[in-house]
This record gives C-alpha cells, sequence and structure tokens, in this order.
C-alpha cells in the first residue's frame, strides 16, 4: 500500500442556487445539475481537467437513469476516462463524507486531486412500485402497463412515495419531523425559541445574499434558450415577509399537536423514544414547516488536493483539512448528532471548541438545532449557543432558509464556511457539522490558509 502523510487542502469550489421543490429547478435531473456545478468548479478555480485525479459524488436519492453519478457527471464534465468515481449515500452528510473520502484515498496514495460534493433534485424523486418481479403484475413492464389498473388491489405489490419512505427511519419506524419533535420534548425546547431561530436564518440568509456574500461561490443555473433558471437561493426569497413580519411564524400549524392528533397521543406512540421523558399537562407541540428544513433542488462541489499538488499547479489554497469525524447514534434522536460528531473532528484536528472562529451547522430543525446548543454544553462544555449569539454560528443563515438538497448540503456547508472565514480578517479555524436520517452525524475542521 502507497500509504503516505499530505497536507491536505481546500482549494475552492461552486454550487448552484438552491431551488424549492417542485419551483425553478424541478425540471432539471440530478446528473445535469451536477455536472454543472463540476464545471464551473473546475473552470473557476483553474484545475486543468487532465490534472483530476476522480469525483466523489453525494446524492441520497439515487436512480438507475445515472447509474454512479459520479462516473457519468466526470465522463460528461471532461474529466479524464482514467479517472476515480463514487456516488456515495450517507443520507444527509453524503458530501461531507465524500470530501472526506477524496482525503482519504489522497492519503491512501490514490491520485493527488479530487473534486468532491453532492447534489439533490428532490423535486424528482419517484413514486416507485414495489414488489418481487415474480408477482404476475410485476413481470414485465408491459405486463405492468396492462394490469396497470390491478396494482393496488395486489397483496404482493405496492406503490410508494420514496420521498416518505426515505424521510422515515426504517429501524426506529420515525420520520424525520417526528425525530425534531422528540428532541424537543426530550431537552425542553419551546416553539417561540425554535420560531425565533428559524427568523434569524432567514434574516441572515437574505441578508448575506443582500451584501453579496454568495456571490464569489454561486453561479446561475441557465435554461436552454439562454435566459435564468434561477440566480440565487430561492425559498428565503419566497418567505421574505417572514422576516418582515416574524409574527406569522406563530401562525403556522404545529404538525403533532392538533384537534386530530394531540401531543399526548405523540408521546404515546413514540414512549420509546423518548428515554423515559413522560407527558405532563401543559406539554405542547412544537415543530412547524416555518421552523423546519424545506425540501430543495440544488448541488455543490469543491476542489480537495495536496497541498504540493495545488502549489504545483497554481490553485488558490483557502483551507488545510485538518480532520473529520463522524459518530452514530439513536436514529429517533438523529438531529443531535452533530454535537456527537465534533467532538471526534475536533480531537482529530488537534482544536479546541472555544478556538474555533467560525462554525456551519446544518439546520433540518430548529428544535434539533437547539437541542445540540443544550447537549453540547452539558455534556462536551461547547458552547454553540454562544457561537451563534456572537455571529460565528450561521451568520449567512442556514438550511432552514436557504434549503436542504440532501446530497449537497455538505458541501454548501462547507463553502459558506470557507467564505465566512474570508471574510473574518481573524478568522483562522472553522468547524461544520451535520447529522443525518438514521442517526449519523458528520464534522469536519478546516484552518484558513
Amino acid at each position: 500500500m502507497n500509504a503516505h502523510s499530505q497536507k491536505i487542502v481546500i482549494c475552492g469550489g461552486r454550487r448552484t442556487p438552491i431551488g424549492h421543490i417542485s419551483r425553478s429547478l424541478s425540471g432539471v435531473r440530478a446528473d445535469d445539475l451536477m455536472v454543472e456545478a463540476v464545471k464551473r468548479t473546475v473552470e473557476d478555480v483553474g484545475v486543468p481537467k487532465g490534472e483530476v485525479d476522480g469525483l466523489i459524488a453525494g446524492w441520497v436519492g439515487q436512480d438507475f437513469a445515472a447509474p454512479n453519478l459520479a462516473r457519468v457527471c466526470l465522463l460528461r464534465a471532461g474529466l479524464p476516462e482514467r479517472a476515480q468515481a463514487v456516488t456515495v449515500q450517507n443520507n444527509c452528510v453524503s458530501s461531507i463524507e465524500a470530501v472526506a473520502m477524496a482525503a482519504r484515498f489522497i492519503l491512501a496514495g490514490d491520485g493527488e486531486l479530487y473534486v468532491a460534493g453532492g447534489v439533490e433534485v428532490m423535486s424528482r424523486l419517484p413514486y416507485t412500485i414495489v414488489g418481487s418481479r415474480a408477482a404476475k403484475e410485476l413481470r414485465s413492464l408491459a405486463t405492468v402497463k396492462e394490469k396497470w389498473g390491478e396494482l393496488l388491489a395486489s397483496p404482493d405489490v405496492a406503490v410508494v412515495d420514496a420521498m416518505e419512505m426515505g424521510l422515515t427511519d426504517p429501524v426506529r419506524g420515525i420520520n424525520m419531523a417526528a425525530t425534531a419533535e422528540v428532541c424537543a420534548q426530550m431537552y425542553g425546547v419551546t416553539r417561540e425559541a425554535q420560531d425565533d431561530y428559524a427568523f434569524q436564518s432567514f434574516k441572515r440568509s437574505i441578508d448575506g445574499w443582500n451584501r453579496g456574500f454568495y456571490k464569489d461561490h454561486v453561479f446561475p443555473v441557465m435554461k436552454a434558450d439562454g435566459t435564468p433558471a434561477l440566480e440565487k437561493d430561492e425559498y428565503p426569497f419566497l418567505r421574505e415577509d417572514l422576516v418582515a413580519k416574524p409574527a406569522k411564524f406563530a401562525k403556522a400549524p404545529v404538525l403533532f399537536d392538533n384537534s386530530a392528533y394531540s401531543i399526548k397521543d405523540f408521546y404515546r406512540d413514540n414512549a420509546k423514544h423518548m428515554d423515559g421523558k413522560q407527558w405532563a399537562e401543559g406539554a405542547k407541540g412544537t415543530v412547524t414547516l416555518f421552523n423546519a428544513c424545506g425540501r430543495s433542488d440544488g448541488a455543490a462541489a469543491v476542489v480537495v488536493a495536496t497541498e504540493a499538488r495545488a502549489k504545483a499547479l497554481s490553485l488558490p489554497i483557502l483551507a488545510e483539512l485538518k480532520g473529520w469525524g463522524f459518530y452514530g447514534n439513536d436514529p429517533a434522536h438523529m438531529g443531535v448528532s452533530p454535537a456527537l460528531a465534533a467532538p471526534v473532528a475536533l480531537k482529530a484536528a488537534g482544536v479546541r471548541f472555544e478556538d474555533l472562529d467560525q462554525v456551519e451547522l446544518h439546520e433540518p430543525f430548529a428544535a434539533t438545532v437547539l437541542s445540540i446548543f443544550k447537549l453540547g454544553k452539558e455534556r462536551f462544555g461547547h458552547d454553540w449557543e454562544a457561537k451563534f449569539k456572537s455571529g460565528a454560528l450561521n451568520p449567512n443563515g442556514g438550511s432552514i432558509a436557504v434549503g436542504h438538497p440532501l446530497g449537497a448540503t455538505g458541501a454548501r456547508l462547507l463553502l459558506n464556511l470557507l467564505g465566512a472565514l474570508k471574510e473574518n480578517p481573524r478568522g483562522r479555524l472553522g468547524m461544520l457539522a451535520a447529522c443525518a436520517g438514521g442517526g449519523m452525524g458528520g464534522a469536519l475542521v478546516v484552518e484558513k490558509a
């Protein structure tokens, strides 16, 4: 094995604007969107295409239109035919995994320069026919079409929503929104606190766009006729009214506390997930669509290389990759996993939490972010909340406002982190962290060059 120690650096990257589900980017296939992100990253960072040793791409909603999407995109982007290509599925930390995997490949001697990132077009996640081809209704495509009207009545066949199935943990039998409510109840996070946090996410995102923070690393997606399909993140500007009139947050219905299904019902149905927390009179549901991230479409990529190779090619060096870490917890509590992964990454990097100048934290739900604030401080002494209040954590908004294209979010966080460190004249150390369905957390630490 040709393993050797190398200094790994990030040379820059680009991403598409993030489209809201069923809107501006809904007609674009995942591989088309990823090809654009890869092309723009390689071109804008200044990488000669022939120097790329591989592409690692995160993609959660994998289908067979582009089997091994990374390989399809590598070839379509004009990168070397000889190069390695791997598609990663680690749910919402997939593109954090992609960056770490690129570094591992380099350290193992499998090249010196990779493009890593991810993509998701949730607008195109399919409705799926589930069943064995041994069932008489599924023996061929012709049979499926012929017997289409009989499928729903067949005990051997089911037609399911792949998106909803994918957002439900099959081990613990709980969907992602319910995991957020579990955390809110366990950690005593109120609806009002969640709405206040969500307001800040929207405000900071819009402010970031208005002051030009995103212009350096977000490129417009164009239509076939040469006009823009989308030039900036879609959801924050669809919800500008929430920033102008914050009282609107309180008008959103609560997901798990209403006339048809009360919070007492929620406690009954999720007792096994609550770590002994019991329903008490006065308990209220907290999670709403406005304090949760949207479903989204988008792609992002970064260049990961050895310092020596980057210098030889005269590439910009934005930061050194100091370390990373992944940590699994109970899938029903998946939202707090960043608090558990962060110590692993910090130890690998030889960095203390208090020394971090910038932090980018994935925001699937305000409930889980605020639970991280509590758990991180109580268990590890990590004051995430102080970082947020000082503007060091998510200063330009987060997933609640920007959106969450599953496979692309990790790379999006990294681009935000690099931009925030660049803006901060005293900024040196930064960390990103995210949770993922299934109870997996990932974190990554960088040092500004």
